[in-house]
């Protein structure tokens, strides 16, 4: 290629862009070292997602901020990574000499901030941690990752240097069963991170992934009624358009606690914006998130052991139902529900909802014909049942055999199969109907292929 084509390839956006994002990332730091030119070009490309593994050092090293400040402005995805080990335990706190647990009530200490009530007294707001003997007892025994953690400064002078940040992947891996209900050093970033956002304010946030994360998380990550928060706090997460949630499942039922259920309905709640939303558990199945209004382990119960209780109050549940009303797609994964459980939140979102899929998911009473009731009523008749798709991968190896006789075969075994009714759906989308006669020619495009997979 000579120099005046690769120039003029080089000077159209859209040529150079598809070139540099089909380019390993190595090969991207090594072209951004050829010279000025190319490092103005290829730093949107290559700073575009921007990955933290959280550490002592992460937001503290004065090298790596100023760098920061230099390519903030091209991070559209951050992904802020703080697995659960052996380093984020946090023993209990101990008072010297007599080795009493000392109950440690943590509020945020952010410089930039306005007082809040609680600072009754000039030694307790210039102190991090409430009171200098406090401050003393946690750098004694507690390790530097958890006074990292709790510096929210350095979290929102990491965050203020991406103003054009659209995506937040949160990932916090690996918490045992039995450390469950303790708080450790994860949940103290959380905060941090939660306030950072919050007060860094980036106007373009509209997607937010947890995945995967542990049951707790949400209570740190909600703007309501929870550490530091305020009542500007929701303003950021009400833009939040898109959200993906990974959780670690847990075990459920009437018999076995519930709190990690109702933190889950109350965040969700804080979100009333969204289109898109996936949730999927990691493990066992869980309930479904969208109805936990009527899930029997969260319900009140229906007679109380006191005589002068409301009958009414005493049968009604404690959540109410959550509605979004601008959702356009739902995706759950791994659940256990009930039909008449899908069947309400279909008949719920009739008006806006464009998309749903249940996967892997299992009815406990009911059937799929049940669940999906509501259609019938929306459509009017059962036409719906006609667009049902069942999604599977199918090879198609190419063979000697002429391609009339491949015609045939695809044409009278696998269509007739995705054009009849399953009973076991479980995806159903709003798509336009395709007759037989279009088949044939769409199968000799797809037949060029080695492999090919249908949804």
């Amino acid at each position: 290629m000579s120099s005046i084509a690769f120039a003029k390839f080089w000077r159209t956006d859209l040529t150079r862009e598809s070139f540099l994002s089909c380019l390993p990332k190595d090969d991207q730091q090594s072209l951004r070292l050829v010279c000025k030119g190319f490092a103005h070009d290829v730093a949107p490309i290559l700073f575009k997602h921007l990955q933290v593994q959280f550490t002592t050092n992460t937001f503290s090293r004065r090298a790596r901020m100023a760098a920061l400040d230099r390519i903030g402005h091209h991070v559209r995805t951050l992904s802020f990574a703080m697995p659960h080990h052996s380093d984020t335990f946090l023993p209990p706190l101990l008072a010297p000499g007599t080795l009493e647990e000392i109950t440690f009530q943590y509020e945020p200490h952010l410089v930039s901030s306005r007082p809040t009530s609680s600072s009754s007294s000039s030694s307790c707001s210039s102190s991090k941690y409430g009171s200098w003997e406090m401050n003393d007892l946690l750098v004694k025994q507690y390790p530097p990752l958890f006074h990292a953690a709790t510096n929210v400064d350095s979290f929102l002078r990491a965050l203020s240097a991406m103003p054009d940040l659209r995506h937040l992947h949160v990932s916090c891996l690996g918490q045992s069963a039995g450390q469950r209900y303790r708080k450790d050093i994860v949940d103290y970033a959380l905060v941090s991170l939660r306030l950072a956002v919050e007060c860094a304010n980036p106007p373009q946030l509209e997607t937010l992934t947890l995945a995967p994360i542990h049951p707790a998380a949400l209570l740190y990550l909600r703007s309501h009624l929870s550490i530091g928060s305020s009542p500007a706090s929701s303003r950021v997460w009400r833009r939040i358009k898109t959200l993906a949630i990974e959780m670690d499942s847990f075990e459920y039922g009437r018999d076995q606690p519930s709190d990690h259920l109702k933190i889950l309905h109350s965040y969700l709640q804080t979100v009333p914006s969204l289109e898109h939303f996936k949730f999927q558990w990691l493990g066992n199945k869980g309930p479904c998130p969208l109805a936990l209004h009527v899930e029997p382990c969260t319900s009140r119960p229906t007679s109380l052991d006191c005589s002068n209780a409301c009958p009414n109050a005493s049968t009604k549940s404690s959540f109410r139902p959550i509605k979004f009303r601008h959702l356009k797609s739902m995706q759950l994964r791994n659940a256990s529900l009930d039909a008449s459980q899908a069947s309400g939140f279909i008949m719920l979102h009739r008006k806006v909802l464009h998309e749903f899929q249940f996967d892997q998911c299992h009815l406990r009473s009911g059937t799929w014909d049940d669940a999906l009731a509501p259609l019938t009523r929306i459509v009017g008749h059962d036409g719906w049942k006609q667009k049902q798709e069942e999604v599977m991968d199918i090879p198609i190896m190419l063979s000697s055999v002429d391609e009339k006789s491949e015609m045939e075969c695809v044409e009278g075994r696998l269509w007739d199969d995705i054009f009849r009714k399953h009973k076991g759906f479980r995806t159903l989308r709003k798509v336009s109907m395709r007759t037989k006669e279009m088949v044939p020619e769409q199968v000799k495009r797809l037949l060029r292929t080695a492999r090919v997979t249908w949804h």
